[in-house]
């Protein structure tokens, strides 16, 4: 059998391409979506505004720089579009089992049936802990999913199903989570696109200026000649509310050195952010530092898992030695067992030769008292066995008991009447 690669079993819902070369979300056919958004515009502006413009300058190529500008600029908001979807957001790996060293014994009291207090040591587990940034205390969560304490600023995305370092937000629109290994391409993104819309814009309406000029008429005229421009007019100046409100408000966040997701719990908690150095220290962290390499190899072959050594199994009798406890009652427990199971089968033992006496004496004896005869220890039979499996013990439960005792009595009036 074939050895498989990581990105053949892996947990999380991303998916990949290219041999786990390239890495989007569950979400990336929404990616199409902005494609055509951002393509379909601009061709249209290319054949139907800037091709027109190419001659509108005094300098034969300042018009065909237009057209260029256009093209390339688009290119370049595509590149960092594919930039931001493809790549490794800053996936945390999972761990194959949760970290041993953070358990602990917690002992607790327990009461059982008889009402007797038992201490009994438990595994607990912490859910948080405390790591030190910048000189302050930040409290980090265990991630079930995971099995991970997660790094500050670390958040576990529903929709892609893994923990992502300096977690911003899920963005349907590129169809990846926006963390610490993308967050610059997506502020790349919508910064060129707020640019291009302003640039389309900017030439539709000077198109608009030109034919107005030359047709010496009014703005309802040039609107007719070109009713393209008018469209991108219009489809730029909505374009702007989104991505240009959504530049204005990164900004913001860089320059405080938050996330989207952080902005959000700081308002909701009021808590104060310890990851702030300073405006320019701010921008220069996001924008100007080196891109970190992934911590996944989505290439990498899988290799068998080391089969870890078990934790020592601590005895009942030991761990009350070792907590104080008395060991009584869990003898005095063991002999009662002991004894019920050994009365039940003298029972049973008693039972079967009054039966067989019974038979042999008096064939003609009714088959009701036989056929309870026979009923009661296959109920007695069928009781016990039930209550092994739920109890994984030798508890033996009253209806057990009961059965005995009408079995037992039954064959007493039995045999009595026998003799008579």
């Amino acid at each position: 059998m074939a050895a498989k690669r990581v990105y053949q079993v892996w947990k999380g819902s991303n998916k990949f391409i290219c041999g786990g070369r390239l890495v989007f979300g569950p979400d990336a056919r929404s990616l199409l979506v902005t494609l055509l958004l951002i393509i379909v515009p601009v061709i249209i502006f290319c054949v139907c505004v800037a091709r027109h413009l190419r001659h509108e300058f005094s300098s034969y190529s300042s018009g065909y720089a237009i057209l260029a500008v256009a093209i390339l600029f688009t290119i370049h908001v595509l590149v960092v579009l594919f930039l931001t979807s493809s790549g490794d957001p800053g996936i945390v790996p999972r761990n194959s089992h949760p970290p041993e060293e953070e358990f602990r014994y917690d002992s607790s009291v327990s009461v059982d049936a008889g009402g007797a207090g038992r201490q009994t040591p438990s595994l607990q587990f912490p859910r948080t802990k405390e790591v030190i940034v910048n000189g302050v205390a930040v409290r980090v969560k265990y991630c079930e999913t995971c099995m991970l304490y997660r790094p500050p600023r670390c958040s576990h995305c529903s929709i892609c199903n893994n923990c992502v370092e300096r977690f911003d937000h899920h963005c349907p629109w590129v169809g990846q989570c926006i963390g610490l290994r993308n967050y610059r391409y997506f502020f790349m993104f919508v910064s060129s696109a707020t640019i291009l819309c302003i640039y389309v814009f900017s030439l539709s309406a000077f198109y608009i200026k030109v034919l107005m000029d030359n047709y010496d008429g009014t703005v309802w005229t040039a609107m007719k000649e070109s009713p393209a421009s008018v469209i991108l007019m219009a489809y730029c100046f909505i374009s702007l509310w989104f991505v240009g409100g959504l530049t204005g408000f990164h900004l913001y966040l860089i320059g405080t050195n938050q996330t989207t997701y952080e902005n959000f719990r700081y308002r909701a908690d009021g808590r104060i952010n310890v990851f702030n150095r300073g405006c320019l220290n701010n921008f220069l962290e996001v924008l100007c530092t080196k891109v970190r390499p992934s911590r996944n190899n989505f290439r990498a072959f899988v290799r068998d898992e080391v089969p870890r050594p078990l934790a020592p199994i601590i005895s009942r009798e030991r761990e009350a030695d070792e907590l104080g406890g008395d060991r009584r009652p869990k003898v005095e427990d063991d002999l009662d067992i002991g004894e019920d199971l050994l009365k039940i089968s003298q029972r049973r033992n008693v039972d079967e030769d009054i039966r067989g006496n019974g038979a042999a004496n008096n064939a003609s004896e009714p088959d009701s008292i036989l056929s309870a005869d026979h009923r009661a220890p296959t109920i007695r039979s069928d009781a016990r066995h039930s209550s092994w499996e739920r109890s994984g013990n030798w508890e033996i439960a009253q209806e057990v008991l009961a059965n005995s005792n009408v079995t037992e009595s039954r064959n007493y009036v039995t045999s009595k009447e026998m003799r008579q």
